[in-house]
């Protein structure tokens, strides 16, 4: 399982022109990508690590500072580029497996007392963010 976190000012996700998920104030776009292998502890294991990362403001974490996430389903980071110029998407676990397990990592936030938004599951998302830095990283679990 990996996660794309970017530090942000604000963000939000729309749905054919509705908002459906929105954090208005500092804090992560989370976009979460899901492979074959991964399961329940993978997710809870992401849903920790991305709540306690310390990359905010003064080394402060959402854990300790409250500031809310926007997580939002990405197959497209198990996209396999090496070869050609199409990119391979055998490595992104179909979407009955995903769907939970994105699921999941939002269900563990919210019980950790985070305040989480989410973008709608397989739909065609526009997302919008302000990054802050910017400061981006990867996390894998």
């Amino acid at each position: 399982m990996r996660a794309v976190v970017s530090r942000v000012t604000r963000a939000r996700v729309r749905v054919a022109g509705r908002t459906v998920g929105e954090i208005e104030r500092p804090g992560l776009l989370v976009l979460v990508g899901v492979t074959h292998e991964d399961g329940t502890d993978q997710a809870r294991a992401l849903a920790r690590k991305v709540h306690e990362l310390r990359v905010l403001r003064d080394e402060e974490s959402c854990a300790t500072s409250g500031a809310p996430l926007l997580v939002v389903s990405q197959f497209t980071l198990y996209g396999a580029t090496r070869k050609g110029r199409r990119p391979s998407w055998t490595a992104a676990a179909p979407p009955e497996r995903a769907r939970p397990l994105v699921e999941e990592v939002v269900r563990d936030l919210r019980e950790r007392g985070a305040t989480v938004a989410t973008g709608q599951f397989g739909a065609d998302m526009a997302v919008e963010s302000v990054n802050d830095g910017p400061f981006t990283v990867l996390v894998e679990v």
